[in-house]
């Protein structure tokens, strides 16, 4: 059990010390008196222990104002999303109206507007590389800020983009080796990376590049849930001053979100994307949480304090 304010519990015990000692110099004051008098004192055997009572109501209320907390398991949706947001060139192409990063905006505020307080997010733009623009944190305001300041930058690798969310992730960069072997990154079962992207593979990073990224963080146990973002038919874009078509890379993206246990979410405009926050599967954990007793600790004190009242009237007539 920890207090919020131990100095008032010191107070309070201090208090419950002085009226012992008062009540103790008044039993002995009164006994004193009536023996000077002469007087028997008369059999009151219900009084002291109504007084105890009381007593023990004023030291629960001294604890139940040092404000005492127990840390207990509790479940709850809770973990870390990183928010990996594709930014390459072809995320310009306006099949998906606005702009296709318009519409990935949008269903990223979508998504961290359904998220539950305990969820941090974060976010990484990625293009043929990997930048994060937020570490995972429960600030929403920040998080909304890094996706809005995302613009349009280079080609696309989807394996630097698992790489940053990863990094993101574990507080730590993460690589591949160039022999191919993958680090042990621990176990972050309760870590999602929500990929946001049209897949199409434009930039630095092979599609086998892409599945040992996917590898890694299956090995974490990350799931990573893409979402598609532009249609089939394409639309074409400007480049460097060339026209180049572009077109939404299902399979790609598909194939990513299974080798991890995650799935695809196929989005061909802004209503569907909207949609997305409700089918992430977060994952339920049990973490300690000190949850506050002074309320019950309040309680107690007063049913002492009501039954030490109670048994000095049915004793004594009186109520001290």
């Amino acid at each position: 059990m920890s207090l919020a304010h131990p100095v008032l519990l010191v107070v309070g015990l201090l208090v419950v010390a002085a009226l012992v000692a008062g009540a103790v110099l008044l039993v002995r004051r009164r006994s004193a008196a009536l023996a000077a008098a002469g007087v028997a004192a008369p059999g009151r055997r219900g009084v002291p222990v109504a007084r105890w009572l009381s007593l023990g109501g004023v030291l629960l209320l001294a604890v139940a104002w040092a404000g005492p907390a127990a840390a207990l398991p509790v479940g709850r949706s809770a973990g870390t999303v990183v928010l990996a947001m594709d930014v390459s060139s072809s995320m310009g192409a306006t099949d998906v109206a606005p702009s296709r990063l318009a519409a990935a905006q949008q269903a990223a505020d979508a998504f961290v507007d359904a998220q539950p307080g305990t969820v941090d997010i974060g976010v990484v733009g990625f293009d043929q590389g990997a930048l994060t623009t937020s570490l995972p944190t429960a600030d929403r305001t920040v998080t909304k800020a890094a996706v809005q300041n995302l613009r349009l930058s280079g080609g696309t690798s989807l394996s630097a983009a698992i790489l940053g969310s990863l990094s993101a992730i574990t507080g730590r960069t993460v690589t591949i080796g160039q022999d191919g072997a993958l680090p042990d990154l621990g176990y972050w079962g309760s870590a999602t990376i929500v990929l946001l992207s049209d897949g199409g593979a434009s930039g630095g990073g092979s599609q086998d590049d892409a599945t040992a990224a996917a590898t890694l963080a299956q090995n974490a146990g990350v799931h990573i849930e893409t979402v598609g973002v532009g249609t089939a038919a394409g639309a074409n874009v400007e480049v460097d001053g060339y026209q180049l078509h572009t077109a939404l890379d299902t399979d790609r993206l598909t194939a990513l979100a299974e080798a991890t246990g995650g799935a695809y979410h196929p989005a061909s405009d802004a209503a569907q994307l909207d949609g997305v926050a409700s089918t992430i599967d977060l994952r339920l954990t049990v973490a300690k949480q000190d949850v506050p007793l002074a309320g019950g600790v309040a309680a107690l004190a007063l049913a002492l304090l009501v039954a030490g009242a109670a048994l000095t009237a049915l004793r004594t007539g009186r109520l001290v």
